[in-house]
């Protein structure tokens, strides 16, 4: 991909926006999305070794995970640090954080971390990492905040996107009714990181030891396909949106909404909930010495 075709500082601009746009949306799907994403966050913790003591940085924390879980790990003699590139998500984290003392949010960009070299004993992400435009230099940024043999745990979205139901399906509906085209190769998004191997071979380049990926089922559950219809609804981005109100009159044109929930009816449990187990990808490495 050459820099006319991509241009990551427009890249990172609109990414903020639309992170920005669905802060509130978010929040209120929160719940959907946690019946995966508290096991993945478990492990997480489980892989990156977190206990009492340790200092935390928990990259593209949105509105707060896996931070305040961290922080219940840690205690008093602990701290944790989120970062996130929208605004938005760190207003709605620090709502959720209020009373606890052992984190703080922070607006900040993964690929140029401030803080100085081997301030975290853990460096944690749920779905977080997937956006940055060189991943070995982004990388090697998280080995330097790490002390000596500290741990990198990370959550990722597999490829290809038809893996993880849960983030794609919506989107896929609604791309073919506005007959997008499929996003240049290399650029960064949700599963520019699904290749165990390349993903693997990134790490060991930047420095990391020890890499493991491994794979992980993510296991969605919904109420009903018109709670996945609600969820994609407040979290597309605004261009989209914008897309679909000038294509079809409105963003909440009925046949788009109504396709979208038709997707997952392969998904539907014998109960009538929405089953819609997604894998991931689960990065664990650990930073040089010396």
């Amino acid at each position: 991909m050459t820099t006319a075709e991509f241009d990551p500082v427009s890249f990172k601009r609109t990414q903020r926006a639309n992170w920005n746009a669905i802060s509130t949306g978010w929040v209120s799907c929160s719940d959907d999305f946690e019946t995966g994403g508290a096991p993945v966050t478990a492990r997480l913790l489980e892989l990156a070794g977190v206990r009492p003591g340790h200092r935390v940085l928990d990259v593209g924390t949105g509105t707060g995970e896996p931070a305040l879980s961290a922080a219940a790990v840690v205690g008093s003699t602990g701290v944790v640090t989120g970062i996130d590139l929208a605004p938005d998500m760190i207003s709605r984290a620090r709502d959720r954080a209020r009373g606890v003392d052992n984190v703080e949010f922070a607006v900040g960009d993964v690929e140029s971390l401030y803080f100085p070299a081997a301030s975290f004993d853990v460096v944690l992400s749920r779905w977080g990492l997937m956006f940055a435009v060189d991943h070995v230099e982004m990388f090697r940024t998280l080995a330097r905040v790490l002390v000596p043999g500290g741990t990198l745990a990370a959550a990722v979205w597999a490829a290809p996107g038809s893996a993880a139901p849960m983030m794609s399906l919506g989107f896929q509906v609604i791309a073919g009714r506005l007959g997008l085209p499929p996003p240049p190769p290399g650029a960064p998004g949700p599963f520019s990181m699904g290749d165990p191997a390349e993903v693997g071979a990134e790490l060991t380049k930047a420095g990391f030891r020890e890499v493991e990926v491994t794979a992980f089922r993510v296991p969605f559950v919904l109420e009903s396909p018109e709670r996945f219809i609600e969820f994609n609804k407040v979290v597309i981005p605004p261009g989209l949106k914008t897309m679909l109100r000038e294509r079809f009159g409105s963003a909440d044109d009925p046949e788009t909404w109504a396709a979208v929930g038709k997707a997952v009816e392969p998904y539907r449990t014998s109960g009538g909930k929405v089953a819609l187990p997604s894998k991931a990808l689960l990065l664990r490495a650990v930073a040089p010495i010396g």
